[in-house]
């Protein structure tokens, strides 16, 4: 089948390479373009550029689609059976959607109509969701509001982090895209009931707020690891928590004082009369530690309270 594929991070990358495997004659990719990286911010193409690049495909990279005739018309001009998209990052226009002979495909983690937009797999884990998956959807004009194809769902364990869960539905999505261009199954619309949005994340959404109870705060530190991570306040330094988990509380301590942090141990109070146990930290400019070795070179005492949310 001649396919274009447009996704630009690492999610992105197998169902790319999957589609190459599989014998599919892949006549473009689109990634966002390259963009200014590391310490001597020099331009770097994304994961799916780079891959493209490994598998010897064409790329193109847009800035914009909105308006840009020129794109569409180039696009039109692929003589698409379809095209399948993968956390992209730019809104594709009427024309380009209607291009391709099958439409356009989209790899989306969540269960639609659960978790449109731009971070399900991290609103999944914060919501304490039992479950998320993945949908093969045909894409229309509505954000992550086209017929579904297919579904898949997969549990979501009681330690899973926002980055292992994205490795399992990347893998995930590769398979159900393969399945949805083989078997052509009969869109469904999505339910009129039950939508909930996921917004795109910023680094504020890792600041830890104290207040809240600590089986919240575990779902945070969980949902925003690698990215954008969480952290909270001390002396003016932000401290990043890479790792917690929830711990025995003490009635009456005020949300943010540390309980113990002399020793090899970092608990600290949390809303409701729980605790949070931060297992591994780091600060600025520094590597990441266990609490213990943390503890060690930056001393938190009992009775210590941290600044957050």
């Amino acid at each position: 089948m001649r396919l274009a594929f447009l996704g630009s991070p690492d999610f992105a990358v197998p169902a790319l390479r999957a589609l190459v495997a599989a014998g599919h004659e892949v006549a473009m990719v689109y990634a966002q373009p390259p963009r200014p990286a590391g310490r001597g911010h020099r331009e770097t193409p994304c994961p799916v550029h780079r891959a493209a690049l490994e598998l010897g495909l064409p790329v193109r990279t847009p800035a914009r689609l909105r308006h840009n005739t020129a794109e569409h018309e180039a696009f039109a001009a692929l003589g698409l059976d379809a095209a399948v998209v993968a956390a992209y990052g730019l809104i594709l226009p009427k024309p380009m959607l209607e291009a391709p002979r099958r439409g356009c495909l989209n790899i989306h983690a969540s269960l639609l109509p659960r978790w449109r937009g731009a971070a399900p797999i991290q609103a999944a884990i914060l919501a304490g969701d039992a479950e998320t998956g993945i949908t093969i959807m045909q894409m229309d004009e509505g954000l992550d509001t086209g017929p579904m194809l297919l579904r898949e769902a997969v549990p979501i364990g009681p330690r899973a982090t926002a980055q292992e869960l994205h490795d399992q539905l990347a893998e995930l999505g590769a398979r159900l895209v393969l399945r949805a261009l083989a078997e052509d199954p009969p869109p469904v619309p999505q339910p009129a009931e039950g939508a909930t949005y996921a917004p795109k994340l910023s680094k504020e959404d890792g600041r830890l707020d104290w207040a809240q109870d600590a089986a919240a705060l575990d779902r945070r530190v969980r949902a925003l690891n690698p990215w954008p991570g969480t952290f909270f306040e001390h002396a003016g330094t932000p401290i990043r928590v890479l790792a917690a988990e929830p711990a025995e509380g003490e009635a009456g301590a005020p949300p943010g004082t540390v309980l113990d942090g002399g020793g090899e141990v970092l608990r600290v109070a949390c809303g409701g009369g729980t605790a949070l146990r931060l297992t591994r930290l780091q600060r600025p400019g520094r590597a990441p530690l266990p609490a213990a070795e943390f503890l060690r070179g930056y001393a938190l005492a009992p009775g210590t309270v941290l600044g957050g949310g």
